[in-house]
């Protein structure tokens, strides 16, 4: 039985880490309606796949780190009052890593779980998320969010609290996200960007206290991945001056993009929300993985509406392998955003996926 879960596991996978682009949506949890917070901070077990994730940028002293905390859910065939208290009808996945710049390394650890048995959950009504030792919970009122995040790694941990200093910002259509070029291909989507970060960081045995930003995106689709995509690139950053930008590009085997998309939210709070046609990604320099042998652009050229920028990583050895988990090898890291003239304007994301190997559900 163990084995059959398993081998269940890897061919949901994909759906779960596919869920920012998420396309085809049958949507019997997706529609357009308002989003309703508190309670759409929580899960919502009946669509097929959905995210939490969480990014930032922390100093401490001199030394500089990117971390990302994400937490994964998953909905099988499997019935939800399956009489047997083993049936998977949920499985639960979650992704850890820490960027440390002065050393120039990048650390990660990855957990795979079904519900139930007080092991694994993700609670409906708010956000109460668990795998294990590893946490994420919400509290305070709708409009003021404060985040706590506690994981315990093989050799780093975290003990972080994320205040939210700026509303939720919904993505699309008031959170109503198109993710490909047919009407039907969607997800309820929110991010919370600029968030304040302080707390704990221990590796390798070495407690320091940190501060810095991060960003949270909440996603979840009904949907499986267009059959013409192979990946993605994605950028999520807060800029220095208050402001967020959120842009993507689902990638066709070619290189073209088949469905683009993002939005701008500027210091003083006016949204600009781009069309398909309004974003272009082109790649600058690329570094390629010894361990995965992918080709990845580490630097880009955004254009948007809002502007054109540059994007640019911090580390070229962002790469992570989540073949025990959910199943790809994508590059997830720590970047700062260029102006024209080339200096930093904000610090944040970049993910990139399908770039080992195209994503098969």
């Amino acid at each position: 039985m163990t084995s059959r879960i398993h081998r269940r596991a890897l061919l949901l996978s994909g759906a779960a880490l596919a869920l920012p682009w998420a396309t085809a949506s049958h949507a019997a949890g997706v529609r357009p309606r308002p989003l309703a917070f508190p309670t759409d901070h929580g899960a919502h077990p009946e669509t097929r796949t959905e995210w939490w994730y969480v990014t930032g940028a922390l100093e401490s002293g001199a030394e500089k780190f990117g971390f990302q905390v994400t937490f994964f859910r998953s909905r099988t065939d499997v019935p939800a009052d399956h009489t047997s208290r083993f049936a998977a009808s949920q499985l639960h996945f979650a992704h850890v890593a820490l960027t440390d710049l002065t050393a120039g390394r990048m650390r990660h650890d990855q957990r795979i779980a079904r519900a139930g048995f007080g092991r694994a959950s993700a609670a409906e009504g708010d956000t109460r998320l668990k795998l294990g030792d590893w946490t994420l919970e919400r509290d305070g009122a709708a409009a003021a969010s404060r985040y706590r995040t506690h994981i315990v790694s093989r050799d780093f941990s975290f003990d972080f609290t994320l205040a939210a200093t700026q509303p939720v910002l919904l993505q699309g259509e008031a959170g109503y996200s198109r993710k490909g070029p047919l009407a039907a291909q969607t997800s309820h989507y929110y991010s919370v960007p600029q968030l304040t970060v302080s707390g704990q960081l221990t590796r390798d045995g070495k407690a320091a206290a940190v501060q810095g930003r991060a960003w949270l995106d909440h996603e979840w689709s009904d949907s499986v991945l267009d059959p013409q995509a192979v990946g993605w690139d994605w950028i999520g950053i807060n800029l220095d001056d208050g402001g967020a930008l959120m842009a993507f590009r689902i990638r066709r085997a070619d290189a073209s993009a088949l469905y683009a998309g993002g939005s701008f939210r500027s210091s003083a709070g006016v949204l600009t929300v781009f069309g398909a046609d309004e974003v272009r990604f082109t790649s600058g320099r690329t570094w390629r993985s010894a361990a995965s042998g992918a080709l990845y652009p580490v630097q880009w050229t955004v254009q948007t509406p809002a502007g054109t920028f540059g994007v640019a990583s911090l580390l070229d050895d962002q790469e992570l392998d989540s073949r025990n988990s959910t199943g790809a090898i994508y590059w997830e890291g720590l970047s700062e955003l260029r102006d024209a003239a080339g200096r930093r304007i904000g610090r944040g994301y970049l993910e990139m996926t399908g770039y080992a190997a195209t994503l098969r559900l």
